[in-house]
């Protein structure tokens, strides 16, 4: 048996019809930036998420970044954020000028530890970067009421997240702001780059889409020193289409997790805390023999991937910084162990449990 860590055409497949259409109307309309297709996704995006507010941007990395430039973070200041996550979330910060300051995870969760966040805050933090790292949710019900002490704005990273939610809050509506990544391998995926941010403060959005648009509120007016990053008609169209399936497609992929949960019993292979707030972006598992594992399973047919093999800290980008091994064991622990599992939309339980079956055996 051969298995993907991920198949696009399952999903894409059933869809081909729509999102050719997509493609029709686009050039029928012969209008490619900021049209109809953009506002009608974010419309449709900011009600599914509960947000007064949707903007489009390039990517993700841009959607963070364009949110703290909204909100005059830069040089001087100190955001918050986890030591395990996806360089982009750093780069953001490091973006403006402002100053990364890392917190460590929960290793139960993987996510960072609201137990100690506040340690680390200083008279120059701003903000807290809270990333819903896997498809997990940060424990948002005990980190808010820490940035409200401190008052510090709180944005989310829910590039992972599109649909979780605690409580019925959705991922990007808990803090200040959400920056979405619509990369193709997200649980909500362009055809191509895109992102977008979502906040219920309309000052602030419409500040994004003007950062976003070269600092222009109106053509060929410039208040700030913005950037071009905009999510074109095309790619929003797609997303318009795809958006109708998210909660399926969310809902299969919890129940791939739970046979997983259920069937995976060696002892050699840990799996973090099972939560509700969880759409299975990703499913890591921990193995102190990692690479034997991974080479056993790709022997097996069954491909995986690493989220992710070098710790922030210990990345030649930010060697400035001076971190030296050793200064975030549990985000170096979980960089030495981590290996990720196919989860994805049309895999078979014979597939599933295929993979349950070898990794029992291992």
């Amino acid at each position: 048996m051969n298995i993907n860590y991920t198949d696009f055409y399952r999903m894409h497949k059933p869809l081909q019809k729509e999102l050719a259409q997509c493609y029709e109307n686009v050039f029928k309309h012969q209008w490619f930036i900021q049209g109809k297709e953009l506002a009608q996704f974010e419309k449709a995006f900011a009600e599914y998420c509960g947000a007064g507010y949707c903007v489009g941007t390039g990517n993700g990395l841009d959607a963070l970044r364009l949110i703290l430039l909204a909100y005059d973070i830069g040089p001087g200041d100190e955001v918050i954020v986890p030591s395990n996550t996806f360089i982009a979330t750093v780069l953001a910060i490091s973006y403006v000028g402002a100053t990364p300051v890392l917190v460590e995870p929960d290793i139960e969760t993987l996510l960072i530890s609201p137990a100690l966040i506040e340690e680390k805050i200083t008279n120059r933090t701003k903000a807290i970067m809270v990333v819903h790292l896997y498809g997990r949710m940060g424990d948002m019900e005990k980190i808010m009421p820490i940035a409200q002490k401190h008052n510090l704005k709180v944005f989310e990273d829910c590039a992972q997240a599109h649909g979780a939610s605690i409580g019925g809050v959705k991922a990007g509506v808990w803090g200040d702001a959400g920056a979405f990544s619509f990369y193709p391998g997200k649980n909500l995926g362009a055809l191509g780059d895109a992102g977008a941010i979502v906040t219920n403060d309309g000052q602030i959005a419409a500040k994004v889409r003007a950062l976003g648009n070269y600092g222009s509120y109106t053509k060929y007016y410039h208040e700030y020193k913005g950037v071009n990053s905009r999510l074109d008609e095309l790619q929003a169209a797609f997303l318009s289409v795809k958006l109708c399936h998210l909660d399926a497609w969310n809902e299969e992929r919890e129940q791939i997790a739970k046979q997983y949960y259920q069937g995976i019993k060696n002892p050699k292979i840990a799996m973090p805390e099972y939560t509700e707030n969880n759409v299975y972006h990703i499913f890591p598992i921990l193995s102190a023999d990692r690479e034997r594992l991974q080479q056993y399973l790709k022997e097996k047919g069954i491909h995986t991937l690493i989220h992710y093999p070098i710790a922030i800290h210990l990345q030649k980008a930010y060697q400035d910084m001076g971190y030296v091994e050793g200064d975030y064991p549990l985000a170096e622990q979980i960089c030495a162990t981590e290996l990720s599992l196919p989860l994805y939309p049309g895999m078979t339980d014979d597939e599933i449990q295929y993979i349950i079956n070898c990794l029992n055996a291992f």
